[in-house]
């Protein structure tokens, strides 16, 4: 039998993945539940060059998320349901007989290398927004899509339906074909005003409106188990469920907030900083600023913006374990602390670090073009890109209040990012204001709660929220040489205005 209080979440991210039981333990002194996760199974997610391509090995994830499953079970517990929430934008098609078409490309692929432009003269960059609400990111799943239109790829030839990666995982599992709100939004193929494909801007690029399913709202119950895979691994049918499998969606239904009014940051390989609305904001300062509106759980939609995020630290790091010098991440941030305080910075937006053969390279680059010094050790070049994401974060965050008219308290920090302590100190230090760094699992967490809403576990998100504040510790930055920082905030807006990244400058 299964077990209402228990759940499986499948957090898949640009690097790594995880399946993670949740379970809600009732406290014997009558006190309300805690919840506990634990991780069961965790695998690689990396990247094939196959040609002129890259691609996600995605048998290899899906025969992971399958030996999840299997764990699960055999480790004694009995989830009542699962879900999967992943990346945005990346997708698998299928023919007419629900074979898949070749392998998924990767959001870096450099397919996409020049079709914002491209696709932009086409339809009209001003109309594009509108109709999306989203920032103009190259590897955005049109971008993906008209590129294989003017390369005349055969695979549309034979293409009958498209599904986003969680939801081609779930249909491998169940059989069922569904395609889930908030990861549909992250095409920019989704009409937000309308609240449906925008089928119009599809057929003037060449896509077919039939390839895509209306959309279902998150914690909805999609299917069980198919029987195959049921026997395969020896488990019962356990019922899927399409979170909101956006995993920067899922992580802002874990945030604890103590209001509606809110600003966050989910700190991993990007950083997603934003505040949630119930309504898309539209308007030609959101698009200069180069902010999306995507779709949340429950009725809202995030005002954000995608920030480069850690990866230019973990291709650093990469970089030099190919030189022949390992260093663990704290190794690296210690080395930090003992570099000299704003030094050079650079602009985490440019275009130059979105997948570099060499990123230390690129970072040096960027200094001299700028006219700065170039760090040179490898505390140097950390301290670099932990203060440029800090500032970068205090420039959005103020962006984003004068988007909105909101004032933000202090800025929730949640995701695997917040175990950067030094990121999370300096990021209050930028901004002047508290940091609220918690829980680490955010993405995993809000995929458990909207599926203990879901089988009615729980009566709703306000009550997941509350069970998230007492089951993990949040640990509080305050700010520091605020005088200092404000400094280095005006020396870092003077030199990365200098170039530009994004369309947003």
């Amino acid at each position: 039998m299964s077990d209402a209080s228990t759940v499986l979440a499948f957090d898949m991210g640009a690097g790594s993945g995880r399946a993670l039981i949740g379970e809600i333990i009732q406290q014997e002194n009558g006190q309300p539940g805690r919840l506990e996760i634990s991780e069961i199974h965790r695998f690689p997610n990396t990247p094939v060059q196959i040609g002129k391509h890259l691609h996600w090995n995605i048998t290899t994830l899906f025969q992971e998320v399958k030996l999840g499953i299997q764990k699960a079970f055999l480790s004694g517990y009995k989830p009542k349901s699962y879900g999967v929430d992943t990346w945005g934008v990346d997708f698998g098609l299928l023919d007419k007989n629900g074979e898949l078409i070749g392998i998924p490309y990767h959001y870096r692929d450099t397919q996409t290398v020049g079709m914002v432009e491209k696709t932009c003269e086409l339809v009209g960059r001003q109309r594009l927004f509108e109709e999306s609400g989203l920032e103009f990111m190259p590897f955005n799943t049109i971008y993906q899509l008209h590129a294989m239109v003017l390369a005349g790829s055969p695979k549309l030839d034979i293409a009958d339906k498209l599904l986003l990666t969680p939801d081609l995982i779930h249909y491998f599992l169940t059989g069922q074909q569904v395609c889930e709100f908030t990861m549909a939004t992250t095409t920019q193929l989704y009409d937000v005003k309308e609240r449906t494909w925008n089928t119009k801007l599809m057929k003037e690029l060449g896509i077919h409106p039939s390839w895509f399913i209306d959309p279902v709202e998150p914690g909805t119950m999609i299917g069980q188990l198919q029987e195959s895979v049921c026997q395969e691994l020896n488990v019962p049918p356990v019922q899927a469920i399409a979170v909101a499998s956006h995993d920067t969606e899922s992580a802002v239904v874990a945030v604890p907030a103590n209001s509606s009014t809110f600003a966050y940051l989910v700190c991993g390989t990007w950083s997603l900083l934003g505040t949630e609305l119930f309504e898309p904001l539209i308007h030609p300062e959101v698009l200069e600023y180069g902010f999306s509106n995507e779709g949340g759980a429950y009725g809202t939609f995030q005002l954000l913006k995608n920030i480069m995020g850690l990866w230019i630290l973990q291709e650093c790091k990469r970089q030099w374990e190919r030189e022949g010098d390992h260093y663990s991440y704290s190794d690296l941030v210690h080395l930090a602390e003992g570099a000299q305080p704003f030094r050079s910075f650079i602009d985490p937006d440019d275009l130059r670090f979105m997948n570099p053969a060499d990123m230390v390279s690129a970072i040096h680059n960027y200094c001299r073009e700028t006219g700065q010094p170039l760090p040179r050790s490898k505390g140097e070049v950390v301290r670099c890109i932990l203060e440029s994401l800090s500032l970068r974060y205090r420039e959005v965050v103020e962006r984003m209040e004068t988007l909105t008219g909101n004032h933000y308290e202090g800025l929730h920090m949640v995701g695997g990012g917040i175990q950067n302590e030094l990121l999370c100190q300096f990021t209050a230090n930028a901004l002047g204001r508290p940091v609220w760094a918690g829980p680490i699992e955010a993405s995993a967490i809000g995929n458990m709660l909207v599926q203990f809403v879901a089988n009615g576990t729980l009566k709703s998100r306000e009550e997941g929220i509350e069970l998230v504040k007492r089951s993990f510790p949040i640990i509080s930055y305050e700010p520091q040489s605020i005088d200092e920082w404000n400094n280095a905030f005006r020396n870092f807006c003077d030199i990365t205005r200098g170039l530009n990244a994004f369309p947003e400058r």
